[in-house]
C-alpha cells in the first residue's frame, strides 16, 4: 500500500485541496495540514484550495485561513463562484443575471464584470445563499418559468457546521425545481467545467493533478469521472464503510492529509 501511494504521487505537480473536512474542521486546522503544505513546496510542487461553497469569496477564505495560522496568497484559493463567472462569460456573453447569493457572492460577480439585475434577467444563478428570502425564491421561479436559463454554482445539498448540517445550494435549487419543474445546470465539483477551469488556471495537464478531499460525490467524483487521480481523507464526511456502497472510488484512501507527507 505504501509503495502504491509513492508511485501514484511521484509525478504529480499540483495538489487540489478541499477545505473544510480536509484541511481544517470548523475553525481549527487539522493536525499536520501546515506540514503538508510545507512539504509540497519543499518538493518543488504546488497546491491550490478549491471549495464548492459559494457563500464566501477567496478573500474571506484567505482571511479565515490566516486566523488559523495558515497564510496563503489569495491566488491559491478558487471557489465555485469563480467557475460560474467564467462559465457565464463564455456561454452567455454580456448577459444580465438574477442572483440568489450572499453579499460576498454579489460583490464577486460585480467585480468580475457580471451585470446583476432584479427584473427581466437573461439568466438565473443560484449559489449557497445564506441570506435567501421567500421573495428571492419567488422571483427566481418566475424568471425561470418565463424561460431564463437556471444555473447553480454547485450541487451540495447540505453544508457541515459545528452545529450539524444546514441546507446548501442544492437544497435551494430543489425548492425551485419543485415549483418550476426545471432542473439547474450545476457547476463546481464534480463537473467538467470546473476541471477545465482549473486546468486553464494552473496551465497544466490533468495528469499533473491530484484532487484531495473528504466527499465522495464532489471531491472524489471529479477525479473518478474525468480520469484524474484522487485521494480520499477520512477526516470529514466520508467514513471507510461508505466506500463499500459507493460507485465512485478514490485512487487512494488515507486517514488524514498529513499521511501523504512521506510520499511527496
Amino acid at each position: 500500500m505504501l509503495s502504491n501511494i509513492a508511485n501514484v504521487l511521484k509525478d504529480k505537480k499540483y495538489f487540489i485541496l478541499d477545505m473544510d473536512g480536509t484541511f481544517y474542521l470548523g475553525d481549527r486546522l487539522l493536525e499536520g495540514s501546515l506540514d503538508f503544505l510545507e512539504r509540497v513546496e519543499q518538493a518543488g510542487k504546488s497546491y491550490l484550495f478549491f471549495t464548492n461553497n459559494s457563500s464566501k469569496n477567496a478573500l474571506v477564505y484567505q482571511q479565515k485561513l490566516a486566523k488559523m495560522g495558515c497564510n496563503v496568497e489569495q491566488s491559491r484559493i478558487v471557489t465555485s463562484g469563480m467557475v460560474t463567472v467564467e462559465y457565464l462569460k463564455n456561454k452567455y456573453q454580456d448577459c444580465s443575471v438574477f442572483l440568489l447569493g450572499t453579499p460576498m457572492l454579489y460583490d464577486d460577480f460585480k467585480k468580475r464584470g457580471i451585470k446583476l439585475v432584479e427584473d427581466k434577467p437573461d439568466v438565473v444563478v443560484v449559489g449557497f445563499d445564506t441570506t435567501v428570502t421567500y421573495d428571492k425564491l419567488r422571483r427566481a421561479c418566475k424568471f425561470i418559468r418565463e424561460g431564463a436559463p437556471f444555473i447553480a454554482t454547485h450541487l451540495d445539498l447540505n453544508c457541515p457546521t459545528e452545529d450539524g448540517f444546514i441546507p446548501d445550494c442544492g437544497a435551494i435549487c430543489a425548492f425551485i425545481t419543485a415549483s418550476t419543474g426545471v432542473k439547474p445546470k450545476y457547476l463546481g465539483k464534480p463537473f467538467k467545467e470546473t476541471l477545465e477551469y482549473l486546468l486553464r488556471y494552473l496551465g497544466c495537464a490533468k495528469e499533473d493533478m491530484v484532487f484531495i478531499g473528504d466527499r465522495l460525490y464532489t471531491d472524489i467524483a471529479i477525479g473518478f469521472y474525468h480520469g484524474v487521480t484522487s485521494v480520499l481523507v477520512l477526516t470529514g464526511e466520508t467514513k471507510r464503510e461508505d466506500l463499500e456502497n459507493s460507485d465512485v472510488k478514490p485512487t487512494l484512501v488515507v486517514e488524514r492529509l498529513a499521511d501523504l507527507i512521506p510520499f511527496i
